[in-house]
């Protein structure tokens, strides 16, 4: 199975920045779609970005703007960049992993074969 390892989470002030990383296993990484979701109690899970074997990301409206999701397959790894967080960005982000890498699929798809175990992020007012 592939395995997912994230790092990257913590706590911030309202306005900071984060980034997170999830490296994968030795697999077909470039030609995977890959991405990042968030849930926080209470609510459903959320798609945050997601980036297709082309390299082309996808953004959720709620990030657009101030997220920035980007892989280097050399190092089998997929980068988050967050700026400008704000405590709504408040949740347990967690990356996935699936082989459909093609922009039609990758574009919308919740739908991941593999996740990660999750890192908190926490943004403070």
């Amino acid at each position: 199975d592939v395995q997912l390892v994230e790092s990257g989470g913590g706590s911030v002030q309202s306005g900071g920045s984060l980034r997170l990383s999830c490296t994968g296993s030795e697999y077909e990484f470039s030609s995977y779609c890959m991405g990042y979701f968030r849930q926080s109690p209470g609510k459903e899970r959320e798609r945050v970005a997601s980036i297709d074997r082309d390299h082309t990301p996808y953004y959720a409206d709620s990030v657009k703007g101030r997220f920035t999701l980007s892989r280097d397959n050399s190092k089998n790894t997929l980068y988050l960049h967050m700026n400008d967080l704000t405590p709504e960005d408040t949740a347990m982000y967690y990356c996935a992993a699936d082989p459909r890498g093609r922009r039609d699929t990758c574009a919308t798809t919740s739908e991941y074969k593999y996740w990660g175990q999750g890192t908190q992020v926490t943004v403070s007012s």
